[in-house]
């Protein structure tokens, strides 16, 4: 839903003003707790990949569900804002997925929307579902959890609610960095209430269409042109599908261009010098807002800077083609390396082109040569059929194959061996990217037990992988319904 996307700008937003409000006043002790309180999930610990040079990429993430933080119904308003009827409808899908990265010299952030419906193999297999929607996972791996925690006796719904969506959001992180094939640091969560609660507190944002459209489900009746919306006619401009020329698509353009629109506003009301304004939001976001427990908003203020002074850019990721699941649904195709690919050019773009000649020779890569080490892969995430490929690829180059089996989900490669392997196995952590490396006396001599977890990549220097081609021969689209992109700063205007 379009909700995350008030969901980073409550966030950035509330970071921002706490900087310039300690600035303006130095009186904000208050408020930097207020900061604090937000971080209440688990979903990313402590220990997990970080990601590399200081930079940091947010997941924003929104639910379509109808009720609160506590498996409650949602006010009465905010259910005929939705035309939600009696608040039963919805589940749990993150029907917005918005990966926002924030370089650590101020430069520009760039953002990446990843459609709902793009056909996944999920990492956890939540519900036993080996693939299915992205927007999926959520709802899977909370229902999964549920049902656990009432076979172990658990009848109260506030802690069923709560502790259920924490296995929802971490099966989403964990696949979005699967499919991404990058690391999420930080995440944000915001429902449907969160989203009114939102537009409401900032008094409307001001949009502009295209194109006058309508949308009775979403209760969308927009003109042409700029237009001032209050909250429920927010929420409706967010969550309108129907009627619009490229349907989902659409209306993540829409969620981009809401973003833009309220960062700017943010920024003009002059939220930022006044403690008041602040607090007010940071009212909204208490209530409304999940947020990871290690994330310190005040120290990222200060990078992320750049996010409200409009200096952002949205792009949404490419789908390769259209098909239906099994029930008749529609889903996205996608080619993932080349996914990967985009998100690899868009975050970390090519150095600017040199002046000064290039070098006349290049040094190969040094050549992979196992000493004859048997390894035994087991799947922990990767997917399906990798252990039996990437065995025999090793085979190839050293290794003797050993036995390729699947084992519960984890979300890192690791390699233990046993005596008398250890140049082996230290051979094939370099290879994996520099994956965990642990001797282990449960493995028998001259054996190396590798374990792909759920951010396990083909090394592009084995043969037989499919790999995500170079950045410089990587386009991002510029045309069609996924091509160009929405900078923030602005008011731009939308189909």
């Amino acid at each position: 839903m379009g909700i995350r996307v008030a969901v980073l700008a409550g966030k950035v937003v509330a970071a921002g003003a706490s900087i310039a409000v300690l600035a303006s006043f130095g009186v904000a002790w208050g408020t930097y707790r207020q900061l604090q309180d937000l971080g209440s999930s688990s979903a990313i610990s402590g220990d997990s990949p970080k990601s590399k040079d200081g930079a940091q990429n947010i997941l924003v993430m929104g639910l379509t569900t109808r009720l609160d933080q506590n498996g409650q119904p949602l006010p009465k308003e905010v259910q005929d804002a939705l035309h939600a009827g009696d608040g039963t409808r919805g589940g749990y899908n993150t029907n917005t997925m918005i990966v926002v990265h924030v370089p650590n010299d101020g430069s520009k952030a760039m953002a990446v929307s990843v459609p709902r419906d793009d056909e996944v193999t999920f990492v956890d297999t939540p519900l036993g579902q080996k693939t299915g929607k992205l927007k999926e996972a959520y709802g899977l791996a909370k229902e999964q959890r549920q049902e656990q925690l009432y076979a172990q006796g658990e009848r109260d719904q506030s802690t069923l609610e709560r502790e259920s969506r924490e296995a929802g959001r971490t099966s989403t992180i964990h696949n979005v960095e699967h499919l991404l094939n990058t690391t999420i640091d930080h995440f944000a969560e915001i429902s449907l209430a969160g989203f009114y609660d939102l537009a409401t507190q900032l008094g409307g944002i001001d949009v502009c269409l295209n194109h006058a459209t309508s949308d009775t489900n979403a209760g969308a009746n927009f003109k042409q042109g700029p237009q001032h919306l209050d909250g429920a006619q927010a929420l409706a401009f967010v969550r309108q599908r129907d009627n619009l020329p490229n349907n989902d698509l659409d209306r993540t353009h829409r969620q981009q261009a809401f973003l833009a629109a309220v960062t700017t506003k943010l920024k003009g009301q002059g939220v930022f010098g006044s403690l008041g304004k602040m607090q007010d939001l940071l009212t909204v976001a208490a209530k409304d807002v999940v947020m990871d427990k290690d994330w310190d908003l005040l120290s990222f203020a200060q990078q992320a800077s750049a996010l409200t002074g409009g200096n952002i850019e949205f792009h949404t990721l490419p789908i390769k083609s259209y098909s239906k699941d099994s029930d008749g649904s529609d889903i996205n195709v996608i080619d993932v390396p080349y996914v990967q690919a985009v998100v690899r050019t868009l975050f970390n773009p090519p150095a600017a082109t040199s002046s000064a000649p290039a070098p006349t020779t290049t040094s190969a890569p040094p050549a992979i040569k196992g000493q004859g080490s048997t390894v035994d892969i087991r799947n922990a995430g990767a997917p399906d059929g990798t252990a039996k490929k990437l065995s025999a690829a090793l085979a190839t180059v050293g290794f003797t194959a050993g036995e390729t089996t699947g084992t519960a989900n984890q979300a890192t490669t690791v390699v233990y061996y046993g005596s008398a392997a250890k140049e082996d196995a230290t051979t094939l952590a370099a290879l994996l990217g520099n994956a965990k490396l642990v001797p282990s006396s449960a493995a028998a001599a001259h054996h190396v037990a590798l374990y792909l977890g759920s951010d396990f990549t083909w090394p592009t220097a084995l043969p037989g992988g499919t790999t995500a081609p170079p950045l410089s021969s990587v386009a991002v689209p510029t045309e069609g319904p996924q091509g160009g992109a929405v900078t923030g700063g602005g008011i731009p205007c939308v189909d």
